[in-house]
């Protein structure tokens, strides 16, 4: 059965008193019992939470008793097991961070498609699907024909996209990322540089992956999540990926049946790249890990938390 809920959230919303917020709404999370990631700026609000169901909607209707958040409209998720290690409300300077001043997704955006509708787009000869995760994202999964940026992080997409003749001669853009922020961000700079026709997938990729029929989707492989269950698959279902704890890179059950997999050591992608003290750190690391899991506890090792929820 699964218990735990994960509700993952966003709004672009001018919060002048975003400092203020942070202690009662960090405060409303440990009382729920909800563990994740609350990112707060002057922009507006991301985040990715879970436990069980009523301290998440507990969480949520704390949140729209805020007129600016009102009309939040969270993406739902279960899990067996609670996601996330612990609970992390955070100040920053954009939600999403993209480093593009003046850039305003309230103000500007591309045009929003429905998940029903994307297939339809994406079989358009003269569209540009590009997908504006980074490459460790895309390497798990990604629509069939879209274009990796080959990004380590978001803030590097600006530039790969003034880089790209190809925009130049179709006459429509289309992105997509995983729950939506990023294509805002994305979509409202290309509408800044003058493109029209530039949409976005509503709801990002887990939209899709819940309401297209697997016997309809053009999605190929895993989604990215970030949160411990690593990625998902169709339905939202848990997909086949682990986490290095070394290099912290989405690892498949191919990968583990390498020579260069060490539980919380190594993998075939960072197998050779660590110091000796490094090493006999991640053993360490590991070793304690184990013995924790021997006393039914969860030791401090385990805890990971990998960027902003995006």
């Amino acid at each position: 059965m699964s218990d735990f809920l994960t509700v993952a959230f966003y709004k672009f919303v001018e919060l002048q008193d975003y400092v203020e917020l942070k202690a009662p709404l960090l405060a409303c999370c440990q009382d729920n019992d909800v563990q994740g990631t609350i990112l707060l700026a002057t922009e507006g609000i991301n985040g990715a939470i879970a436990g069980l169901p009523h301290n998440i909607h507990a969480v949520l209707n704390f949140l729209r008793e805020d007129p600016r958040f009102a009309d939040l409209a969270p993406k739902e998720s279960w899990s067996e097991k609670q996601p996330f290690y612990r609970m992390k409300v955070r100040l920053k300077k954009e939600i999403i961070k993209m480093g593009v001043p003046d850039i305003d997704p309230t103000q500007t955006v591309g045009e929003y498609v429905k998940p029903e509708d994307w297939n339809q787009l994406l079989a358009d000869p003269d569209v540009v699907v590009i997908d504006v995760r980074n490459d460790y994202e895309v390497a798990i999964g990604t629509f069939k024909g879209a274009i990796n940026p080959n990004t380590k992080s978001f803030s590097e997409l600006p530039e790969w996209l003034q880089e790209q003749a190809e925009l130049q001669k179709k006459p429509k853009v289309a992105m997509f990322c995983t729950g939506g922020i990023r294509c805002e961000k994305s979509t409202a700079l290309l509408r800044h540089e003058g493109f029209e026709d530039v949409f976005h997938l509503q709801g990002g990729i887990l939209s899709y992956l819940e309401k297209v029929p697997e016997d309809e989707s053009l999605w190929q492989g895993d989604c990215f999540v970030f949160d411990e269950r690593v990625a998902v698959g169709h339905g939202l279902k848990p997909g086949r990926y682990q986490l290095c704890r070394a290099c912290r890179t989405p690892i498949s059950p191919e990968d583990m049946k390498s020579e260069h997999y060490v539980p919380g050591q190594s993998c075939p992608h960072c197998y050779g790249t660590k110091t000796e003290e490094q090493q006999q750190r991640f053993a360490e690391r590991q070793r304690q890990i184990e013995l924790a899991k021997q006393r039914n506890q969860v030791h401090i090792g385990a805890k990971y938390a990998r960027h902003q929820p995006g």
